[in-house]
């Protein structure tokens, strides 16, 4: 798929594209587990063959991830055909031929226009729609403009949590040495009834600045404790971590609020809240994360290295767990500086008794190394992609029994397949 002759002197989008294998479960019953695992790199082996100057990824169970350099948005469609055209017919699994159910979602952006962070998550959300829509979905991110983009986030925002647009996604942290899902992180989505789901990092900031932020809180905390008492149906009990923004660590009536609401349930909830939360008003924020301590709220401190890091304050908080930010694991094995910050994070942490959950674990080399150095759980889409509840029961149930670190491994065999040009 050569770029159009008008860009090629011009410099190149960065596309992305996710494929998710959707009828897993058919493919088990017929091919039997083994097998079925293996489907997914048969299809990443084929994209490889038919876009030979892209990057193919096997990033989880049954999903691939594709990336190349386009020339602008004529190429961005012509990409997204051709990953549809590449599992449109049967597949020739080991004589027989088999339809397979792929959700596709792609996104590209211009050099310069967005970030990493933001093309991989506008990806995952086309990845998302596209499992509703049963037909792939393309982003291009050009056609944007954030100042009107937000402005008309900002109006709908407060009547979205009325409007039961909010939903949760679950994803789970697995204990390395028990190899068993210790807890899990509810994650915010917001499915907006024109523009789709919107990404967090989009309106989280609004929220905070609308002062809708405590009440979407509020509504979170309730969610997940409803979705408990369908986890503990099944035989589950596991805490469920909750992300609290830093301006409500200082907002003494949504504080008091949450501790009412926590104290009428025996489930087991935590609070994620990051370093940079605490530093905006350090003397209110560590005396509230106290009194949610005294409530039975477990405090983990989120995205560990990525603000600016004070030992002052982080001897001070009553955190049972600190989560090292992905960024310095997603290049753990490729970087000679990051392998030294995580071990020293993990060290500094057990030091101050805590416990230490990588984010962002996508391969096995990534588990294995952080297995020697000791971490103690690992969260990320090697075990599983952030999914909504009943996909999330399905997944407890699916591994109650299983030992989830081996069966990573054994599914990605010895590493994660990979076709570079």
């Amino acid at each position: 798929m050569p770029p159009s002759a008008e860009a090629s002197t011009a410099k190149p989008w960065i596309a992305q594209g996710l494929l998710q294998l959707t009828n897993l479960a058919a493919l088990r019953r017929l091919l039997g587990v083994a097998r079925a695992n293996d489907v997914v790199f048969d299809v990443a082996d084929h994209v490889a063959g038919l876009i030979p100057d892209a990057d193919v990824v096997v990033v989880g169970r049954w999903t691939i991830e594709v990336e190349t350099c386009l020339g602008n948005s004529v190429d961005l469609h012509l990409f997204a055909k051709t990953l549809a055209a590449a599992v449109a017919d049967p597949f020739d699994l080991d004589g027989e031929q088999h339809m397979l159910d792929v959700a596709i979602g792609v996104a590209a952006a211009p050099p310069g226009s967005v970030d990493e962070i933001r093309l991989a998550e506008e990806v995952e959300d086309a990845l998302f729609q596209s499992r509703n829509d049963h037909a792939p979905v393309v982003r291009d991110l050009s056609l944007i403009d954030p100042m009107v983009d937000m402005m008309v986030l900002k109006r709908d925002l407060s009547g979205a949590v009325d409007g039961g647009e909010m939903f949760l996604q679950y994803q789970p942290k697995v204990h390395v040495r028990r190899q068993q899902v210790a807890s899990a992180e509810a994650l915010l989505r917001w499915h907006h009834p024109k523009r789709g789901l919107i990404l967090p990092n989009d309106f989280i900031p609004l929220a905070e600045a609308t002062r809708d932020i405590d009440r979407m809180t509020l509504w979170t905390i309730e969610q997940v404790i409803a979705d408990q008492q369908l986890l503990r149906a099944d035989g589950q009990d596991i805490p469920v971590f909750i992300n609290i923004s830093g301006q409500l660590l200082s907002n003494a009536a949504f504080v008091k609020r949450a501790c009412e609401i926590v104290s009428a349930t025996d489930v087991q909830l935590g609070f994620e809240i990051t370093e940079t939360s605490v530093i905006r008003d350090p003397v209110s924020a560590i005396a509230n994360l106290n009194v949610f301590a005294d409530h039975g709220i477990a405090i983990a401190i989120d995205d560990y290295g990525a603000g600016l890091s004070s030992l002052a304050y982080l001897k001070q908080l009553p955190a049972r767990e600190l989560k090292i930010d992905k960024m310095f694991v997603l290049q753990l094995t490729s970087s000679n500086r990051d392998p030294l910050i995580v071990r020293s994070t993990i060290d500094l942490a057990h030091a101050l008794e805590m416990e230490v959950t990588a984010e962002g674990v996508e391969t096995p080399a990534a588990l294995a190394l952080l297995s020697v150095m000791g971490c103690d759980m690992i969260q990320g889409y090697l075990i599983s992609r952030p999914v909504e509840i009943e996909a999330f029961r399905q997944f407890m149930r699916d591994h109650k029994d299983a030992a989830l670190v081996d069966s990573a491994r054994a599914t990605f065999r010895a590493g994660a397949f990979r076709r570079v040009a």
